[in-house]
């Protein structure tokens, strides 16, 4: 188990790539805190995590704010006794032409995709640098952050902003011996892909599934990606396999978008 005994902590970690992310460093070896605004779903995974053999906590924030995230890490450190993997994967969709988009839907998906990332690369590194140690931060991207797609451009814009957080982030922490990277996911099969598929069909008047239907088409793999899929890389880069990667935003997306 290459993150054994490591401390990791993981925002938006109730449910779909989160959960699953959080599951996959626990069976890798990692005690976890597990961070959300949903914390009935959080009891839930930290029950599946102490079944695993590995010590968990929870903690209930709300990412863009700035002062909750902090919070959150020194409750893992507090309760876990360490702090060694940050895992900014808390983050929403917005599906809307770019000339529907309101100044409140721009406000919200931006403080939690942009600035609950940036709240969580900047609480990290303190920590990391507090304790006089290295540390890994690992941060959600999306296909999204490489290509813009129709109807997501916010969403979009947002992940390409992880992208440039993360190659900032990784200059400036280097020397200080911490890894920053992203991961970028495709269509992977959780509530968020119901929601956008649903709003899709609200736009464009397709049938309820059939936007989901196309994008999983197009995958060269030929399936829709699963939270385990990209927990993989995850965990990659949670470890020492991957001490010699930072300012990344790796694809893991079965073949959609190619770099």
């Amino acid at each position: 188990m290459p993150i054994n005994g490591k401390v990791a902590l993981v925002t938006g970690a109730a449910q779909g790539i989160g959960r699953g992310i959080a599951l996959r460093l626990a069976k890798d070896g990692a005690d976890i805190a597990l961070v959300d605004v949903k914390g009935d779903k959080l009891a839930a995974v930290a029950k599946e995590i102490e079944a695993l053999g590995r010590k968990t906590t929870t903690f209930i924030a709300d990412v863009g704010k700035r002062d909750q995230v902090y919070a959150a890490i020194d409750h893992a450190e507090k309760m876990l006794g360490g702090f060694d993997v940050m895992v900014n994967n808390a983050g929403i969709a917005q599906v809307n032409p770019i000339a529907e988009v309101t100044p409140e839907e721009v406000d919200r998906i931006f403080k939690i995709n942009i600035e609950g990332v940036l709240w969580g690369i900047q609480a990290a590194a303190a920590k990391f640098k507090a304790r006089g140690g290295k540390g890994k931060i690992i941060n959600a991207s999306s296909i999204a952050g490489h290509d813009g797609f129709a109807m997501l451009g916010v969403y979009s814009a947002t992940k390409f902003a992880v992208r440039a957080l993360t190659q900032a982030a990784a200059k400036e922490y280097a020397s200080a011996g911490i890894t920053v990277n992203a991961y970028c996911p495709g269509i992977v099969g959780t509530d968020m892909w119901v929601e956008i598929d649903a709003r899709f069909a609200e736009l464009t008047g397709a049938p309820k599934g059939e936007t989901y239907r196309k994008y999983v088409e197009g995958i060269a793999l030929g399936r829709a990606q699963t939270p385990e899929d990209v927990a993989g890389l995850v965990s990659f880069l949670a470890g020492p396999d991957s001490d010699y990667i930072t300012g990344q935003a790796i694809l893991t997306d079965g073949g959609i978008v190619y770099r």
